[in-house]
C-alpha cells in the first residue's frame, strides 16, 4: 500500500517578488520602528512593514502565520514578532525582534500610566483616550480586510470565517470551545483541498 505524498504547493507571482531575508539589525530596527508607531493597533503596521513595504514574507504566508500566532496564548504582535523573528534569524532574530518591538512602548505605557493616574478624572483625558479607541478600532477592521482578501479566495476559507463570525459575535459563544471546533475543521478542509 503506497502512501502518496501531497502536491507542493507551487509560487505565485508574489512569492518571485520576495525581497531577501531580513538581517538581524534589520528585523531590530523594523520592530523598534513599530512599537514606537503603533500606539494602538500595531497589526496593520506590521502587515504592511512585512508583506508591502520590505517584502519579506507573501501575504497568504503572513496571513498563516499570523493565524498561528492568534491561535498561541499570549500577546498576537509579540507572537508574530516572535515567529517572524525567529523564522529568518533563529532564536537571536526572534529575542531581537521583541526587544525592538517592547523597549519603546514599555517606556512610553509607564509614564502614560503615571501621568493617567494624575489626570484622569479630566474630561479630556476621558475624550483623548476615547478617541484612541475609535481610531484602534478602525486599524482593527482596515487590518481584518487585508487578511481577510487571502483566506476568502478559498470556499473553505470562508465557511470558516462565517461560522467563527456566528458563534462569537451572533451566538456569543465563548472563544476557546469555538477555536477548540473550528481549527480541526479548518486544518482538515485546507488539508483535503491542498491533496
Amino acid at each position: 500500500m503506497s502512501t502518496a505524498t501531497p502536491a507542493p504547493i507551487p509560487p505565485t507571482d508574489e512569492d518571485a517578488n520576495l525581497a531577501p531575508p531580513p538581517t538581524l539589525s534589520q528585523l531590530f530596527w523594523g520592530f523598534f520602528v513599530l512599537g514606537m508607531t503603533a500606539f494602538g493597533g500595531a497589526l496593520p503596521l506590521v502587515r504592511r512593514m512585512v508583506v508591502e513595504k520590505h517584502r519579506w514574507m507573501a501575504s497568504e504566508e503572513f496571513t498563516t502565520m499570523l493565524g498561528l500566532c492568534q491561535f498561541l496564548p499570549g500577546g498576537n504582535i509579540m507572537n508574530l514578532a516572535v515567529a517572524l523573528g525567529m523564522r529568518f534569524r533563529g532564536v537571536v532574530g526572534a529575542v531581537l525582534a521583541l526587544t525592538g518591538f517592547v523597549l519603546v512602548p514599555t517606556i512610553v505605557v509607564l509614564a502614560l500610566g503615571v501621568v493617567y493616574d494624575h489626570y484622569q478624572h479630566d474630561p479630556h483625558v476621558r475624550h483623548l483616550f476615547a478617541g484612541l479607541a475609535a481610531a484602534a478600532a478602525g486599524l482593527v477592521i482596515s487590518m481584518a480586510l487585508k487578511i481577510g482578501k487571502p483566506i476568502l479566495k478559498s470556499a473553505w476559507g470562508a465557511v470558516i470565517v462565517v461560522a467563527c463570525f456566528v458563534a462569537i459575535a451572533v451566538l456569543r459563544l465563548p472563544l476557546v470551545p469555538t477555536m477548540l471546533v473550528l481549527t480541526p475543521l479548518s486544518i482538515l478542509g485546507t488539508w483535503r483541498l491542498r491533496r
